[in-house]
């Protein structure tokens, strides 16, 4: 075959993950390597040498001997690490601008929607109701983001320059100019007193699941003017325990949610979270992955692989990011 074949294990259910399309893009970019859309009974397994992904099966990847690098093609990589046959092979997460300027966009439409009480004015509008409150600065607010990787840095800088008040958390020591970091479980909780909307970009790990739930809500600001405190998530489903989110939406402890991400998606039509008059929900598509730069970013991460150069990128696998 030449070159070692790449790989394409696609498995979406949305027109952005439709496995032809990305074979498309992948074939233009990769024009003198053989690219494989599984499943295909007539290639020889031992010829992919590279894999690019989207929530593959448990054990697809493990039919390949000679595979040397796997390429998720979304941000998070939990579904990966989740199956124990993964090949012991480096393991690369996207991380394009396109990506990082889409969940941006997603982060700052929603901290202001409801900075500028958007719900409220939005039923106002379907009662006929000229009721307008008051309305604050933006410098009035603190919006703090749980993840400062490359998105949770990005989206920081953005909201800051709007001239909200920024802090962010990670389980590392980060910098961000003009932002106050705080960092590790000892910090969490002053992170969290004085925030009033809640951003979550955190990856999920098994210290992270169901950390959004109702003991890290209640720590959240009470005092500011928007009153309780709102919660967007865009990180991962896994992260929310969807049972205390919605509790905690009926009794006050949150005022408002975002949420972008589910346990279970699509996000099963019974779900309260489809009408409840405090939620608003988008279909997992906040920063939904561009085929074209996708394609382009693993076709010369292989290049300068083969070429003798190091991968961007790789995923820690102890701590799962």
């Amino acid at each position: 075959m030449g070159k070692g074949a790449l790989a394409l294990l696609v498995h979406g259910g949305t027109e952005n993950w439709s496995p032809r399309r990305w074979k498309t893009r992948f074939d233009e970019v990769c024009r003198n390597r053989p690219v494989l859309l599984l499943p295909d009974a007539s290639f020889d397994p031992a010829a992919v040498h590279y894999a690019a992904v989207w929530k593959p099966q448990p054990g697809e990847l493990a039919a390949f001997p000679h595979l040397r690098v796997i390429f998720n093609l979304g941000a998070g990589v939990d579904a990966l690490m989740a199956d124990k046959s993964l090949p012991d092979v480096p393991l690369v997460r996207v991380a394009v601008s396109d990506l990082t300027a889409r969940m941006t966009e997603y982060v700052v439409l929603h901290v202001l929607m409801h900075h500028r009480q958007e719900l409220y004015l939005r039923e106002s509008q379907r009662e006929k109701r000229w009721a307008p409150k008051s309305q604050w600065a933006a410098g009035a607010v603190t919006v703090g983001i749980m993840g400062l990787g490359t998105l949770g840095a990005d989206a920081a800088e953005v909201l800051r320059r709007i001239g909200f008040r920024v802090v962010g958390w990670s389980r590392s020591p980060k910098r961000i100019d003009g932002v106050e970091c705080f960092h590790g479980e000892a910090l969490l909780e002053p992170f969290l007193r004085q925030t009033d909307i809640l951003v979550c970009l955190l990856p999920l790990t098994p210290e992270t699941r169901h950390v959004l739930g109702r003991n890290l809500f209640a720590k959240l600001n009470r005092t500011s003017p928007i009153g309780a405190p709102v919660l967007i998530n865009a990180g991962r489903g896994g992260l929310q325990n969807e049972a205390d989110i919605l509790q905690c939406l009926d009794d006050g402890t949150l005022g408002a949610a975002s949420l972008d991400v589910y346990a279970t998606e699509p996000l099963p039509t019974d779900s309260p979270f489809w009408s409840h008059p405090k939620v608003v929900l988008t279909p997992h598509n906040a920063a939904d992955t561009d085929a074209d730069e996708i394609s382009k970013y693993v076709a010369q991460q292989i290049e300068r692989f083969e070429a003798g150069g190091a991968l961007e990128n790789i995923v820690d696998r102890g701590r799962g990011y």
